[in-house]
């Protein structure tokens, strides 16, 4: 292998194709050797920056080359590719060298960099600026820094080791934020290439205020409301205070002071907004305004304070108390009204109207509550009680104030009402019913009786006593008994059925009472019957005479129903209930009886084999206890003919005399079944005939239309010209069903019910009578009942105030009475309309208009009674009439209730005593001061009521003295109230007295002043100017007055004074002021003291420790404890990987002593490598690191207080290296597929490897991973070439996968695979080989030509044109004829077919031979042999070789009648000449004479008797068997065996006469017979039963239809009016004419639908709509019956007839309505609608 390294050097940014260097002249190459050797340029790179021109030999540009994409700040830059030849190979290795132009100008990070440097920084202090980047290098990078001209700070330049350089801004003159509070400054980067270029970068600075100002409010006091009990968090008020600093000294945070106790749990400000809301509960009850003090402190300490006053508006928050101060329970039920139950005390703690409260009884109970006193109340009975109706009361009292929105509170009593007896025992049934079983034993219980008694206790106690009655002649007494405790009555002796059947006697049921009180009921007692009937068989009937009572076809299916157990029992209920159980039977599996209806059917199929007699005998059981039973036999014939059933019993001359008269009545009963259906069939189509023919005819009717007049309808439109309308009534004639109104029938005699409450319509009224002509007709009834409720409620309400005294304004119940008076006449009227009604159906009129018209007047006349009575009053019916008399019954309860106040005596007294008395210490002398004596107070149980949870007092009734009963704390008490004091009541009763006492509690100096806190905490800067005040916390002192808290000291010091003020409600409360500055250094902290002193003797006092730290101003600068901190780091460290900590440390304290760390101007690749704690200073990875990139790290730390002081450092990182990097496999060239038959030693590719590691992390070795029949050679430095070991076999192994592993030699070393696909090409090598060496096929005889027998398959190794096999066949010969006449083989598929139709009996195998040979050159062969086998089919039947069938004997066997079961008759004997299964025989009984008898073997064709053989079985029995084999398809053959039943021969030789012939001719015609008689009866039946179906279901529906409950919607014309004047209604409601759908009986019935017709409904029409089918209708002719013109009635004028059909949903309804016009003669025709109407 050849090699050469050559160098170039061109400038970066050269357009594409320019030259770079001659390759060829560079190497030595002619231009003939580039070409034949396929030169080419191999980069392991995705760009390839150059370009090779074979034609001449020059490298050119490809792509742009940009130098700072390529390299970075890496110089020098350069890249390099490798050129290659093949045959021989050349490898020549070029590098390009790119050179820096000036064509990137240096920039910043960020264009513009924020500042905020405190106004106290010190001069010095130094600010770490951004660094520019340039990617230029040399003299094209970055050389200078220049900041704008300022009067603060100048600029210092430094450089890194790497040569990089940065800058400092350095504080010269100190800042001054009141001239200048921001500066703007610019910094410019320089770089030195030709022209210059430059970048910048804004630097705005904020100057930092120090804090030398303190917060001051806008307000000293704010005042603001609340609610009481407003929620937590609603708004108070908002205060404001400004402070003149900026930053975080400007930042004011909003304190409450903690002046008093719990005000901070009631109030909460927001530290930020100063808005201040509630947290806690507001009450008016304990605080009626609240003083807050506020606090605003800023950031260094300093405060100002303002005073907040919040006045609290009462709500009405708290519900009336109730306190109960007597009350009595249980109450006799005889206590006179009015007596006392209870007091109660009320007490609202709201004032004004939210404290007045009112009290009343919420439920309807038969008690009152009176007012006695204020805030006082008793509970009296208002009627007389009843404890039965009601045994207890639960009242409740509701107490309201007069709030808004009101509050109530409800106290329940519970009060029992205590019994008298006054009330008789009651029984819940007024008849007893009870059943017992005859011949029952003496003293069982029969039944309990049971009474009531409303009574409790001894009057509720119940006795019950036998009344003395007779029973026949026997007292009942001699019967039954009673427990006279528990009601139980028993018998005494036993019953008998037969005897009596029902006793009937009268329990007394008496309580305890005194008088006691009684009531008796009648018992009923039924004696119930045993069961001693045995059931009683009524069919079938048994005789000795009949054997077969029913018989059974052999067709019989399963369920055939053979006959039907009828019996019955005398007995009754469950005793009857009868069962049906089949006992004993011949054939078990054949029959079964139903269990209850006693229908014996089969079960199974009826086979031959089944005998022909069959016994069953049939059980029948009722249901007693214990059952009885019955026994019924059944004979059952199983037979298809009567002769066969006979035969088991008659001779043959009873048969034929049987047969001859059997034919002879079924040929009889057939005609007279068909005359009978013939005669059915005439008669129903003459009678459709002459209905047909008579509805035509009866559409002619002369007789008139009468109309009817209503006489108080008027047209309210104003079109007519008359006053009265003339107004059809819907009418029919008395003799035709056509009409105005066509009718079908008879009209109905149902009566629509015309009420809107009713949903119906009214029954059918039974024997063809009027509703209306019944007495208790339900319209009728439902009119009187209606006019007797009107009337009653009149009577009713006008014997009530006639009762009353006149009212002064007595005349409007006068004019009641009028109006009751003048609906008499009203009420007259509808016994008038329904006069009326019922004369209009005596004349077979239509009379539906008059019900209507009841039923509307009815309703009017309730609406007209009601309203004068209404408008008289002048107010709500029923209410005025009886007000006056509510009024005056109010008088006599006023009285009462003034009377008893005049028995309440009160008092009032008022003691003052001091807190903390001993218990027992005397308050007062109540008696003395009351005056009132001892006894009084024992007489009238005196007693102390409070409603407090503590008695504080005790009243000793024996002296007359209140004393001290429980600890009195007046702080406990009142809390800061003052005067304090507390209230009870002193009651007394008979007379009841009620008298209040108020206890004054006085103040002692019992608790010194005290601090919420032990100590309070300070921090204030030392910047704070002198004057700046800080509050302090206030004590408390639970005393009050001179007792209280006084006043305030403070410890001596240099610095602070005391300032005390006072709140509006006198509270003091202190402020610390500042007289003279602060020093931390001097003096850090300072410890001082608050005391609070009250004004009581003994002097209290309380104090509390005052802790000051002072804060510190910022005025020092961070400063790092190194200038330069060196670290070392691996390759591909994981991320947050330590690094190093830098470390800075600040002079001062707090806020300004916190130091942040952050990186100063990283550009953005090393922003993502490394991260730094701010606080901590601690560096951590956190992209990965490269060695191969960068060796070496510069990072530059600034370090920055709170103040915006800073200090930097330097931060240099070493990487070491690690064997991160694995080996580069680049393929130069790859040949496949090679041949099979390549010598060893065969080049097939060249690789490069390469690892960018050093050292020996980049020391590469080269292998091939399997064991393939290949090697690597390493020719050049990182060449490899790959080639052929030994001889290749492509059909071992078609293909290779070889793997190169590339290893380099670092720890641990890393590697690199590389997979080629080397496919092997093919030669032939290998001949065709079948799969087997012999193949073995079988074929049917009697195939079908060219079927297919088999396929041949050869396989072989090689591929393509090599593997291509085709099959020949090999001449040879079978049985003298060559092979090919027989089959064929397909020389593609190897498929073998047969050329002629094979014969098993000719040739029974094929054996030749077939030859593979594939498409090689030259081509390989291979033989294989192939039998075939030829296969018998089924194609001959068997032959019966015995018996043998002969045509002159008809008898072959003879059987004995003494045969038993299993007796051999004779063996069929047959063969098949076909073989394998084809010749396996069996045998099957085809038919038989008697099935039952014979059986035949299934595998050896033996006939033997499958049961005994009697005197019954016919003598000639013929057998009919099949022989079948079991080929596919299976063949048969058939052979008839004669058996004879007899014992000789002369018995079987009778049996070959002529009467055989006769016997079937006579079976034959009975079944033709019977047939067609079944037939004809069917035929008849079914009509039959067709026309009273018919019948009845129309039948049915006309029943059914009676009974409608749709409902009856009324239709209100609205152009109609009363025109008598005498309503009070605009209009007069009209029912319409209306039917419902669902029935055919009605009071207008509607025929079916007669045309197609249209009504025009057009009022200015006069005639119809033409039908708009072709087809011709009756109608349509000039002679039509059906058109008949209307002329009875003389009229005037007649402008038009408007007729209106409407059906919607279920419902009808018709109108009729005609005017007078002029005269227009027209004829209507309506076919679609229900009716028919002819009018001129």
């Amino acid at each position: 292998m050849v090699s050469g390294q050559i160098r170039y050097s061109i400038p970066e940014e050269m357009k594409k194709g320019s030259l770079i260097g001659n390759v060829a002249l560079d190497l030595g190459i002619d231009m003939q050797r580039l070409r034949s050797g396929r030169a080419r340029i191999v980069t392991g790179e995705s760009i390839q920056y150059t370009e090779l021109k074979t034609d001449k030999g020059t490298l050119v540009v490809n792509e742009r080359i940009d130098r700072e994409q390529l390299c970075g700040d890496v110089t020098p830059c350069s890249f390099s590719f490798d050129l290659i030849l093949e045959n021989p190979m050349e490898l020549h290795h070029v590098t390009v060298e790119v050179l820096d132009i000036n064509d990137n100008s240096p920039s910043f990070h960020q264009h513009d960099m924020k500042l905020t440097i405190g106004e106290s920084a010190a001069p010095g202090a130094r600010f770490v600026l951004p660094t520019a980047n340039d990617p230029d290098v040399g003299v094209n990078g970055l050389q200078d820094y220049n900041l704008s001209p300022n009067d603060n700070f100048v600029l210092k330049k430094h450089s890194n080791v790497d040569g990089r350089k940065y800058a400092e801004m350095v504080l010269e003159r100190p800042l001054d934020r009141e001239q200048y509070p921001s500066l703007s400054l610019k910094l410019i980067a320089v770089d030195g290439g030709t022209p210059q270029k430059s970048g910048t970068v804004n630097i705005d600075i904020t100057v930092l205020d120090a804090n030398d100002n303190s917060p001051i409010f806008n307000q000293s006091v704010y005042k603001t409301t609340v609610m009481e009990n407003a929620a937590r968090g609603t708004y108070i008020v908002t205060v404001n205070a400004t402070d003149a600093d900026s930053g975080s000294n400007g930042l004011i945070y909003y304190s409450i002071s903690k002046m008093q106790g719990d005000i901070d749990n009631i109030f909460e400000i927001d530290k930020t907004t100063g808005v201040i809301f509630l947290s806690g509960h507001i009450d008016y009850e304990k605080a009626k305004k609240y003083e807050i003090r506020i606090e605003a402190t800023d950031q260094g300490a300093l405060t100002d304070s303002s005073k907040v006053i919040v006045e609290v508006i009462d709500a009405n928050d708290n519900p009336p108390i109730i306190n109960v101060m007597s009350f009595t329970s249980p109450v006799s039920e005889d206590s006179p009204p009015g007596t006392t139950i209870g007091i109660i005390n009320v007490k609202d703690l709201d004032s004004g109207d939210n404290g007045q409260v009112n009290c009343r009884i919420e439920q309807n109970v038969p008690f009152k509550i009176k007012s006695n006193l204020r805030n006082y109340y008793t509970l009296v009975t208002d009627a007389v009680l009843d404890r039965e109706s009601v045994s207890e009361y639960n009242i409740t009292v509701l107490a309201t104030d007069a709030g808004r929105p009101p509050l109530s509170t409800n106290r329940a009593f519970n009060l029992k009402i205590s019994d008298v007896n006054d009330n008789a025992p009651v029984f819940p049934q007024s008849v007893y019913s009870a059943f017992i079983t005859e011949n029952n034993s003496p003293g069982v219980s029969i039944l309990t009786v049971k009474a009531k008694d409303p009574d409790e206790n001894q009057n509720a106690r119940m006795s019950y006593i036998l009344e003395n009655t007779n029973i026949g002649e026997s007292p009942v007494s001699e019967y039954v008994s009673i427990n006279s405790e528990s009601g139980v009555i028993h018998a005494v002796r036993a019953f008998d059925y037969e005897q009596i059947k029902q006793l009937i006697l009268i329990i007394k049921a008496q309580d305890g009472g005194s008088p006691p009180l009684s009531s008796n009921v009648t018992v009923k007692i039924m004696i119930q019957d045993q069961n001693d009937n045995p059931p009683q068989v009524l069919y079938p009937v048994q005789t000795g005479g009949s054997l077969v009572a029913e018989m059974v076809p052999r067709s019989a299916d399963v369920g055939y129903l053979v006959t039907k157990v009828v019996a019955v029992d005398v007995d009754s209920g469950q005793n009857a209930w009868l069962s049906y159980k089949l006992q004993k039977a011949t054939d078990r599996a054949l029959f079964e009886v139903g269990l209850q209806n006693g229908e014996i059917r089969t079960i199974r199929q009826v086979t031959d084999k089944d005998a022909v007699k069959q016994r069953l005998t049939v059980i029948v059981e009722d249901n007693g206890q214990p059952s009885r039973s019955a026994t019924v036999i059944v004979n059952v014939a199983v037979a298809d003919s009567f002769p066969e059933v006979l035969s088991e019993f008659t001779d043959f001359t009873h048969d034929k005399e049987y047969n001859d008269n059997l034919t002879f009545y079924l040929v009889l009963a057939l005609a007279v079944v068909s005359f009978l259906f013939i005669t059915c069939l005439v008669v129903i189509i003459s009678v459709k005939i002459y209905r047909w023919r008579q509805s035509r005819i009866l559409y002619h009717s002369n007789l008139p239309v009468i109309p009817y007049y209503p006489p108080r309808y008027s047209d309210t439109l104003g079109t007519g010209t008359l006053q009265h309308v003339y107004n059809y009534e819907v009418c029919r004639t008395t003799d035709s069903r056509k009409s105005d109104c066509k009718f079908g029938r008879a009209g109905s005699q149902n009566v629509l019910i015309m009420d809107p409450s009713s949903t119906g319509t009214m029954q059918r009224i039974q024997n063809e009578k009027s509703i209306l002509d019944e007495p208790d007709s339900p319209l009728e009834v439902s009119l009187i009942m209606y006019l007797r409720l009107c009337a009653l409620i009149s009577l009713s309400v006008f014997s009530y105030t006639d009762s009353e005294p006149l009212h002064p304004k007595g005349r409007d119940c006068a004019l009641c009475r009028l109006g009751f008076e003048a609906n008499r006449f009203a009420l007259s009227d509808i016994s008038i309309q329904i006069y009326r009604c019922a004369e209009l159906k005596r004349q077979n009129r239509f009379y539906v208009f008059f019900r209507i018209s009841i039923v509307l007047r009815s309703l009017w006349n309730i609406f007209s009674f009601f309203l004068p009575f209404a408008m008289a009053c002048g107010m709500p019916p029923y209410t005025r009439c009886v007000r006056w008399r509510f009024g005056c019954g109010q008088i006599w309860q006023i009285l009462f209730f003034l009377f008893y106040l005049n028995h309440i005596v009160s008092g009032h007294i008022r003691y003052s005593i001091p807190e903390e008395m001993k218990k027992g210490s005397v308050i007062g002398n109540v008696a003395q001061d009351l005056g009132l004596d001892l006894k009084r107070l024992r007489s009238g149980r005196a007693r102390i009521v409070t409603g407090e949870s503590i008695q504080y007092t005790e009243l000793r009734t024996d002296k007359g003295i209140l004393v001290v009963n429980e600890r009195i704390d007046r702080e406990q008490l009142c809390g800061d109230v003052t005067p304090c004091s507390f209230s009870f009541e002193v009651i007394l009763e008979n007379p009841m007295e009620l008298h209040q006492i108020t206890v004054e509690i006085t103040d002692i100096n019992d608790h010194s002043p005290t601090f919420k806190r032990d100590s309070i905490h300070f921090e204030i800067s030392e910047s704070a100017n002198s004057g700046s005040r800080f509050s302090l916390t206030s004590a408390e002192d639970p005393d009050v007055g001179v007792n209280g808290l006084r006043e305030y000291f403070l410890t001596e010091n240099d610095n602070f004074v005391l300032k005390q003020n006072s709140n509006a409600d006198g509270k003091k409360y202190a402020e610390m002021v500042l007289q003279k500055p602060l020093d931390r250094e001097k003096q850090p902290n300072l410890s001082l003291k608050l005391i609070a002193v009250d004004g009581g003797t003994p002097q209290r006092s309380g104090t509390v420790n005052i802790d000051i730290t002072i804060l510190d101003a910022n005025d020092n600068a961070p400063v790092f404890n190194q200038s330069v901190y060196k670290a070392t780091v691996m390759e591909n460290a994981p991320k947050d990987t330590y690094v190093t900590t830098v470390n800075a440390s600040d002079a001062d304290i707090g806020s300004y002593g916190m130091v942040t760390y952050y990186f100063s101007d990283l550009n953005s690749g090393l922003r993502d490598l490394f991260t730094i704690d701010e606080k901590s200073g601690v560096i951590l990875i956190t992209g990965l690191i490269d060695y191969e990139k960068d060796k070496k790290y510069e990072l530059r730390i600034d370090a920055k207080d709170q103040g915006g002081l800073t200090d930097s450092s330097k931060v240099i990182i070493e990487v070491t290296d690690v064997n991160d990097n694995a080996p580069i496999i680049s393929v130069m060239s790859f040949t496949s597929p090679v041949s099979e038959d390549s010598p060893p030693g065969t080049t097939i590719g060249i690789i490069n490897v390469k690892d960018v590691d050093s050292s020996e992390n980049g020391q590469v070795t080269c292998k091939i991973e399997q064991n393939a029949p290949f090697k690597i050679k390493s020719n050049l430095r990182n060449y490899y070439t790959l080639v052929t070991d030994t001889v290749l076999d492509r059909e071992s192994v078609s293909e290779y996968n070889i793997t190169v592993v590339a290893t380099d030699a670092g720890m641990p070393p890393l590697s690199t695979r590389k997979n080629f696909n080397l496919k092997i090409s093919d030669v032939n090598d290998n001949a065709p080989v079948f799969l087997q060496s012999v193949y073995i096929a079988s074929i049917p005889e009697n195939n079908s030509p060219g079927v297919s027998v088999l396929t041949l398959l050869a396989k072989d190794p090689d591929v393509n044109q090599n593997a291509r096999v085709s099959y020949i066949l090999e001449d040879t010969s079978i049985g003298g004829s060559p092979v090919s006449g027989y089959i064929t083989v397909n020389a593609e598929s190897g498929v073998i077919h047969s050329v002629r139709s094979f014969d098993y009996e000719q040739v029974k195998q094929l054996t030749f031979v077939v030859k593979a040979q594939d498409g090689g050159s030259p081509p390989l062969n291979s033989n294989v042999t192939v039998k075939i086998m030829i296969q018998d089919q089924n194609d001959n039947p068997p032959q019966v070789l015995y018996p043998v069938q002969t045509g002159g004997s008809l008898v072959a066997e003879m059987v004995p009648r003494s045969a038993d079961v299993g007796y051999l008759v004779t063996k069929v004997v047959a063969v098949d000449v076909d073989s394998g299964q084809n010749a396996w025989l069996s045998y099957k009984l085809q038919k038989a004479t008697d099935r039952a008898l014979f059986e035949v073997g299934l595998q050896n064709g033996e006939i033997r008797t499958i049961r005994q053989v009697t005197d019954k079985d016919a003598v000639k029995q013929r057998l009919t068997v099949i022989v079948e084999d079991n080929g596919q398809p299976s063949r048969s053959a058939t052979v008839i065996v004669n058996v004879a039943v007899a014992d000789s021969f002369p018995e079987v030789l009778s049996e070959f006469t002529d009467f055989t012939h006769d016997k079937e001719y006579n079976d034959n015609l009975t079944f033709y017979l019977v047939l067609a008689l079944a037939v004809v009866s069917f035929l008849f039946i079914t009509c039959l039963v067709v026309i009273i179906s018919v019948k009845i279901y129309r039948w049915r529906q006309s029943r059914i239809l009676y009974h409608s409950n749709l409902p009856v919607i009324p239709y209100y014309p609205p152009r109609y009016s009363d025109t008598l004047g005498t309503g009070t209604l605009q209009h007069v409601y009209n029912y319409e004419v209306c039917r419902t759908t669902d029935s055919r009986k009605s009071d207008c019935k509607f025929g079916r639908a007669g045309s197609q017709n249209v009504l025009i409904m057009d009022p200015s029409s006069t005639g119809t709509m033409q039908r708009i089918q072709n087809e011709k209708s009756i109608l349509d002719e000039p002679d039509s019956p059906l058109e008949v013109r209307c002329n009875t009635y003389n009229f005037n004028l007649l402008k038009h007839c408007f007729s209106e059909l409407k059906r919607n949903g279920k419902r009808s309804w018709l109108l009729f309505h005609r005017k007078e016009v002029h005269t227009v003669l027209f004829s209507t025709t309506v076919r679609t609608a229900p009716f028919r109407c002819s009018m001129a």
